[in-house]
This record gives structure tokens, C-alpha cells and sequence, in this order.
């Protein structure tokens, strides 16, 4: 379940980047959520790594460091920034250098990077500020990527948790499994590129796709369930209703199953002189 605007990929409005009470709450278990949540394919990080001038990236809202440390993996020299101090503070224990700010807030110092990255994070950040942030802090031909993990059920799965949340959220917004997930991240994408090129300080801004799936056992999708953007604003009965149908649909179909990704990277090269 990815972490989403409250109004969900479906609808990402520029003023998602506002809601920073849901972005800080993620915090309240970052062992769960550093657990719980889906790593990014080996061939995403390695294609930023390799597209980039050199090893040092910026990783923005780095959370408990699951991407920094797939990029350090790689070979590269990361530092995060992270609005939560706690998450913050699990991402250093992991290992990875990390500063606490809001990314438009932040203060570079004047240190400069060859990939500035977020992962499941940009629509956190406001479009347009970010992108113009983070030209000023990369180097010139330097990568703006910015990525999310795309779950694309299959027709079974999709109407069992469809069914579910249909009934336990019925006044909720978002059911992410209402439609194919790509298909509600075109607004999101689309934001994405727009402040990229809104910053006028990069080239025409790509789309990579990275396919892949992940086994999951009926507890380790419960796990992943309370680390979502829609459980941050859950009262605590709903979320407990929401776990338990879940895993009833989950027990209904075997006690297992398997969910196809597709990684979506949004990315742009610097272009100009430092600036």
C-alpha cells in the first residue's frame, strides 16, 4: 500500500505538499515501516547511479533510509533529509547521514550533488519549489529522480481488497484498488514533470517503468498496512476492522499471494551552470 496525498494519486492537487501533518506521521513506528515497506528494483537504482556524473546524491525525504541504502549498496555516497526526526534518527542508526528539514526549508550549505532522489515522497514536496530546489544543489548534468512503487493486483486480489475496503471505508476517498493503480498516478506524474519543467533549469523531463513482483504472506501485508498515507488519519477501531477484513480476504484466497509493481521514475538531467 503506497503512501499517498490524503486525496490519493488519483486526484494529486498542488496543494498536496501542504498536508505535513500526515508527511510527519510516519514516524510513530519507523521499524515497522522501514520492515514493512517494498524495497525498489535493483535495475532503478543502478540506472540513476549510472545516468548520474558522479556517486554523491541528495535523497529527499529519505524516511528510515530504504532507498539511501540500496544507493550506498550501489556505490554511491548518500545523504538524506527527512522532515521527521524520528525517522531521521532510524535512518542514521541504519547508517545513512541525515539532516532534518523540510526539503524547500533545508540548507545545502553550499555542498552540491551529482542525483538529487525521492522515493514515495515528492508529493510531499511542493512541485514547482523542489524542482527549482533541487537545480540549485545539483551539479550541471546532474539527475532529478524521483520514483514510486506502483502495485498492479491481480483481477482477483483487486476486487477481494476492493470489496473490503468498500465496506470497512465507505466514506473514504481513495480505494486504490477501485481502478488500475497506473492509471491514478497519471495526475501525480504529470505534477511531477510539470514543476520539473516549470523550474526551467532542466532538460525534458523521462519516464522509466521497472516491472517486478513481490510474495506476500498474510501477515507481512497486514504489517505493511498502518505505514500508508489513508492509516495516518485512521481512527484506531477502522484501522483495526480494516487489518482484520483484510486479512479474512487474504485467508480466502489461500494465505498468500503475490503482487505485481511497476516502479515509475520521473527524471530530468540539470542543465546550465551552477546556480
Amino acid at each position: 500500500m503506497p503512501t499517498l496525498p490524503p486525496d490519493g494519486a488519483q486526484s494529486a492537487t498542488p496543494a498536496s505538499h501542504q498536508e505535513r501533518r500526515m508527511a510527519e506521521s510516519f514516524g510513530s513506528d519507523a521499524e515497522r515501516y522501514d520492515r514493512a515497506r517494498p524495497r525498489y528494483p535493483t535495475a532503478l537504482v543502478r540506472r540513476i547511479a549510472t545516468g548520474s556524473p558522479g556517486p554523491y546524491v541528495l535523497d529527499v525525504g529519505c524516511g528510515t533510509g530504504i532507498a539511501a541504502r540500496q544507493f550506498h549498496a550501489a556505490g554511491c555516497r548518500v545523504l538524506g533529509v527527512d522532515v521527521d526526526a524520528r525517522m531521521a534518527e532510524f535512518a542514521r542508526r541504519g547508517g545513512v547521514e541525515t539532516e532534518v528539514a523540510t526539503f524547500e526549508d533545508w540548507d545545502a550549505a553550499g555542498r552540491v550533488f551529482d542525483a538529487v532522489v525521492a522515493g514515495q515522497t515528492w508529493h510531499w514536496v511542493d512541485p514547482v519549489a523542489g524542482a527549482a530546489k533541487a537545480a540549485r544543489v545539483l551539479r550541471p548534468g546532474g539527475r532529478l529522480a524521483l520514483f514510486w512503487n506502483v502495485p498492479r493486483p491481480s483481477p482477483e486480489v483487486a476486487a477481494a481488497f476492493h470489496e473490503v475496503h468498500q465496506r470497512v471505508l465507505p466514506n473514504e476517498p481513495l480505494n486504490q484498488w477501485a481502478k488500475p493503480a497506473l492509471e491514478g498516478h497519471v495526475a501525480l506524474l504529470a505534477q511531477a514533470a510539470d514543476g520539473i519543467r516549470q523550474a526551467d533549469a532542466f532538460e525534458e523531463p523521462e519516464e522509466w517503468r521497472f516491472a517486478w513482483e513481490q510474495s506476500y504472506t498474510r501477515d507481512a501485508w497486514l504489517d505493511q498496512i498502518p505505514t500508508s498515507g489513508v492509516a495516518a488519519r485512521m481512527p484506531a477501531a477502522t484501522l483495526e476492522e480494516l487489518m482484520s477484513a483484510t486479512g479474512a480476504a487474504i485467508d480466502a484466497m489461500g494465505g498468500a499471494f503475490t503482487m505485481p509493481y511497476t516502479s515509475v521514475v520521473v527524471t530530468a538531467r540539470r542543465t546550465g551552470a551552477d546556480g
